[in-house]
């Protein structure tokens, strides 16, 4: 049963339109579906409102996160929206979080913002009330509207400048502390997703601007998902993007390599032209030159939250990318900007296109910072730009010839690349991609925000300890599309039980009125049995329209009284796999209470 309060929704009363056309704006099924079945209506780019119907369906799924929250013993509290600047200055958030901050003055110029996510609240709400180490641990949580200035706000609810967020942390006095409520919180979103009936994967993450170690995302799994993530196609591994390690090779042994020397390298403007060029003129004897051996120098500028602008090389191995997500997640809160051709007069020792790794590094003439992939251990022997016009440097080794001044993982991560779980345990897994909806995000904060707000509680020896924390989000308004997306059919919507926004659609078809009271008193016995009816009671409308409404509306049990009445029997169908039985009239309110109940029949 869910939680709907059993009441029955006319649909002549209802505040409902179906529209047959798509919306223009839609670019993905959830959301031409959502607004064509009257559920959201946009109001401007990222900001939606929700419809009875909706509306219905987002509470729906956020009294099922209320249920298992209340379960590991979360305690609900309710903040602001609008905020105060000075608790996001104490932890540089105000200058850290950019132009996705939506700021604004009160009337005597006072900074305010409207609000992101509130640990900084949460964090002095627990300051200003508790001291003791006997007062934790404690979680605490909100459903709550959030804000962002999303740069492209797209996909409907699912990447929106305004939306509905569950935020919940947990407050320890330590890491075995914050390990056992991490391992609560995790369990209670397991059964969140798992009632919400998606298809879901958990997936390592990084833990970004947030700070803290332990990181994992919810992910549910679908095409149109803009989170792609990587999973081992024989261990369970499965890992966002950025969160990825690569599996570092052992140091080679570099005796036998001859000394780098510098080839001219006409015409050879990209990786594979050089390949081509080096097994023409520069033949190996063991085996033919393939991109992965060259080392590809790309540059880039960091620009902090301060405004310091400060370049980069990241060298990668000429056989990928670099992947901007997984770049960026490992400089944040600094953003990556292109390197202009004014980086490149201040740097004159450069030579474009033929950037060598001796010309790279702290100690270098440029001056640069040189960061590699973990790939570029000692004694791997490289080609690289031999730092002048069309020239190329051969036989180039690590350790021997450059020293980076450290790694990065920024190259793009493969299909059948080594699984690193696989590869320390010496398995021979490789990695897939797939592509999924963020859901869930739980991490464990440590003391970063305790830290910066001074949260500290005396322990049981009578010391000031620091507090801490751990952060956990699910965001409800973005569930709503999840949900559809990964339950439509190219008919309409199907919902879930658990939140759908009525347990039965009632048609009455035909202009017959006994048609209409025996749909009329069906509809009034389910309510009395808890049962929350949407009744199609609307004269002078096709049978046909009917039923594609019931089709595009989507609530799992359709109910359909109309010719069979003369015979004595009504028409039970189930949404999702379109079976259909029949029922004799009196039995009906019994069998369809026992469907919606999750009995037999349903």
């Amino acid at each position: 049963m869910s939680h709907h309060r059993s009441s029955v929704l006319r649909m002549s009363t209802l505040f409902l339109r179906t529209l047959r056309e798509d919306p223009a704006e839609a670019e993905v099924p959830s959301h031409r579906l959502l607004v064509r079945a009257g559920y959201i209506r946009r109001n401007a780019p990222g900001i939606y409102s929700w419809l009875p119907l909706g509306y219905r369906v987002l509470r729906n799924v956020e009294n099922v996160i209320r249920e298992e929250m209340d379960a590991i013993g979360a305690q609900e509290v309710h903040f602001p929206a609008l905020l105060p600047r000075e608790p996001y200055e104490a932890t540089n958030r105000w200058t850290e979080y950019g132009d996705s901050l939506f700021r604004l003055k009160d009337r005597k110029g006072g900074d305010y913002l409207l609000g992101p996510t509130h640990e900084e609240m949460f964090t002095l709400l627990v300051k200003d009330l508790y001291s003791s180490y006997k007062d934790l641990p404690l979680a605490l949580y909100q459903i709550q509207t959030k804000y962002r200035d999303e740069a492209r706000p797209r996909a409907g609810l699912l990447r929106g400048r305004e939306f509905v967020m569950k935020d919940s942390y947990s407050f320890d006095v330590d890491q075995a502390g914050l390990q056992a409520s991490y391992d609560r919180h995790r369990a209670a979103y397991i059964r969140i997703f798992d009632r919400l009936g998606l298809s879901y994967v958990v997936v390592r993450a990084m833990s970004g601007a947030m700070g803290g170690s332990a990181s994992e995302e919810f992910l549910a799994n679908a095409e149109v998902g803009e989170d792609t993530y990587v999973r081992c196609t024989t261990c369970d591994y499965a890992a966002n993007v950025e969160a990825v390690r690569v599996p570092v090779p052992p140091a080679q042994p570099h005796d036998g390599v001859p000394a780098a020397h510098a080839e001219d390298t006409p015409d050879t403007p990209t990786i594979q032209t050089l390949v081509d060029f080096l097994n023409a003129h520069h033949a190996r004897e063991d085996r033919p030159w393939t991109a992965a051996d060259t080392l590809k120098n790309v540059l880039v500028v960091l620009v902090h939250p301060d405004g310091t602008r400060e370049p980069l090389a990241i060298g990668v191995p000429g056989d990928r990318e670099v992947d901007e997500k997984r770049l960026a997640a490992q400089v944040e809160p600094a953003e990556v900007a292109p390197f202009t051709e004014a980086d490149f007069e201040a740097h004159p020792t450069l030579v474009k296109g033929y950037i060598g790794a001796s010309a790279l590094g702290e100690e270098s003439p440029s001056g640069i910072r040189y960061l590699v992939d973990p790939r570029i251990v000692e004694g791997t022997r490289w080609v690289t730009g031999a730092d002048v016009d069309g020239s190329h440097a051969i036989d180039v080794v690590a350790g021997r010839d450059f020293t980076p001044d450290g790694t990065i993982e920024a190259a793009e991560v493969k299909p059948g690349d080594i699984c690193p779980e696989c590869a320390a345990a010496g398995r021979g897994g490789t990695l897939e991609a797939a592509r999924g909806i963020e859901i869930g995000h739980i991490f464990q904060l440590g003391t970063k925000y305790a830290e910066a707000l001074d949260l500290k509680v005396l322990d049981e020896n009578g010391k000031l300890v620091t507090v801490t924390m751990g952060s956990y989000g699910i965001g409800p308004s973005r569930l709503v599309a999840a949900i559809a997306e990964s339950t439509l059919d190219d008919i309409g919507l199907v919902w879930p039980r658990e939140v759908a926004p009525a347990d039965v659609h009632l048609v009455a078809t035909g202009k017959d009125t006994a048609v209409f009271d025996a749909a009329a008193r069906i509809a009034d016995e389910l309510a009395g049995r808890g049962v929350t009816v949407l009744y199609d009671d609307r004269a002078k409308v096709s049978p046909g329209v009917k039923f594609k409404d019931a089709e595009l509306v989507g609530v799992p049990t359709i109910v359909v009284v109309g010719k069979g009445l003369a015979d004595g029997v009504v028409e039970v169908r189930d949404r999702a796999s379109g079976s259909k039985v029949e029922v004799r009239v009196e039995d009906a309110v019994e069998h369809v209470a026992e469907v919606v109940r999750g009995g037999p029949g349903g």
